[in-house]
């Protein structure tokens, strides 16, 4: 896990989870059984290396005598399961009052289904492994929640229509994707909109990208590579990003004859 911030984090709890079962005077094992984990899962979670789930926390506070202590620890313990990366974009994306995403490749993010984003992850090289391809489809499922928020920012998205085809994950993953799709484009503060493959004029070449407009009236602008991601703050840089968004959506689809182009390929798909 390379990221010292959850590191210190789950050696923290791991070693309040020693010191209560060492005060308690039981083994690894007895803890385990106990709590219904295994023995080789409290040694990996005293020594920081595994995420303890919620509930191994809650148990072993009930078991231990620890009065609540380890389980207060649960928030740190989620924050930790995701990312630094991940919990960087949240934190903006949780401060955004607009968003607007262009993505060329795949499925946005916020828009993925935890079967398409699983299928996604997958596909990584070098292979992911299987706790870490877990941590990484929880995060991005647990970005989503900005579509609940009181009060809803507003969402734009503009996909390339190979999006829309690519059967990533498999044709189920992505009929199940498109009516993903069908369901946030029906929401009153989230338009989607499908840029056609036959246009000739396309402001998007250099790749996807993504702006947030902050509640102090600060816009930010997010872009990824291959192996990088990074925040956009200079003005010049997030005005540049804003023109070419700008004109994106101007080439795409309307969002309502997006979402029709959309239910046709649905249709397409059964």
């Amino acid at each position: 896990m390379e990221d010292e911030e959850a590191e210190a984090v789950l050696r923290t709890v791991g070693r309040q989870v020693k010191v209560w079962r060492d005060a308690a005077g039981m083994t690894q094992a007895e803890l385990g059984t106990a709590i219904g984990y295994s023995e080789e899962m409290v040694s990996a979670v005293e020594r920081g290396r595994r995420i303890p789930k919620p509930d191994f926390l809650d148990r072993a506070d009930e078991v231990l005598g620890a009065g609540g202590k380890l389980a207060s620890m649960k928030e740190d313990v989620e924050k930790a399961r995701y990312p630094k990366k991940v919990r960087d974009l949240a934190k903006v994306e949780d401060e955004a009052v607009e968003l607007g995403a262009y993505a060329s490749h795949n499925m946005h993010g916020l828009l993925q289904t935890p079967e398409y984003a699983r299928a996604l992850f997958t596909m990584r090289r070098p292979a992911l492994p299987d706790d870490e391809l877990d941590r990484q489809v929880a995060a991005r499922v647990a970005r989503q929640q900005v579509f609940a928020r009181t009060p809803p920012p507003q969402l734009t998205f503009v996909q390339e229509e190979v999006t829309l085809r690519r059967p990533i994950g498999g044709r189920m993953v992505l009929r199940g994707q498109l009516q993903r799709l069908l369901e946030l484009g029906g929401l009153r503060h989230v338009e989607i909109q499908v840029m056609p493959t036959d246009r000739e004029d396309h402001a998007g070449m250099a790749g996807p990208l993504q702006l947030l407009k902050l509640r102090d009236g600060k816009t930010l602008g997010h872009s990824e590579a291959q192996l990088h991601s990074r925040v956009v703050s200079d003005p010049r840089e997030v005005h540049i990003l804003e023109m070419r968004y700008g004109i994106i959506r101007s080439q795409a689809l309307p969002p309502r004859e997006s979402l029709t182009f959309i239910e046709k390929m649905l249709g397409e798909e059964t």
